[in-house]
């Protein structure tokens, strides 16, 4: 029996690979350099960006959404943070029931200092997987993102 697109799941692997590559290259430069993870850097990354606005804070299933994680994992990660002094959570001013998570000056502190850090692995991963015929493609595509000042 043969497969009827072959090239859509050969598509999906190298994508996948891709995803590997760059989380696995930035995980280590981030551990090694911060103690801190990919993940613990996108929540810190997506909450920094916050504001006092209309819909200027996240609610943790919005966060969850934001860095592809469970809620519960989320939560879990959110609680390591906050233990270590990098978010801070308060109630709602509008709707008690809610609870919004800031980063402290530390968290913004370290995230300032890790963001080159991330940047630079990420540099790194996506030249290593360009060399690479099944990933070149994809990383061109990557790379096409990207403004352009």
């Amino acid at each position: 029996m043969s497969r009827p697109d072959p090239g859509l799941a050969q598509g999906w692997c190298a994508l996948s690979a891709l995803h590997g590559r760059i989380e696995a290259r930035i995980e280590r430069a981030l551990q090694a350099e911060h103690a801190l993870s990919v993940r613990e850097f996108s929540v810190l990354d997506v909450l920094s960006e916050q504001h006092g606005g209309e819909g200027g804070h996240f609610r943790m299933n919005q966060l969850a959404d934001a860095v592809v994680l469970s809620q519960s994992a989320t939560t879990r990660l959110v609680n390591r943070l906050e233990e270590r002094g990098l978010l801070t959570r308060y109630l709602c001013p509008d709707d008690r029931r809610g609870i919004y998570t800031d980063v402290t000056e530390a968290g913004h502190a370290l995230l300032k200092s890790a963001r080159p850090t991330n940047d630079a692995a990420l540099r790194e991963a996506l030249d290593a997987a360009e060399e690479r015929s099944e990933l070149a493609p994809l990383v061109r595509a990557v790379r096409a993102l990207q403004p352009t000042a």
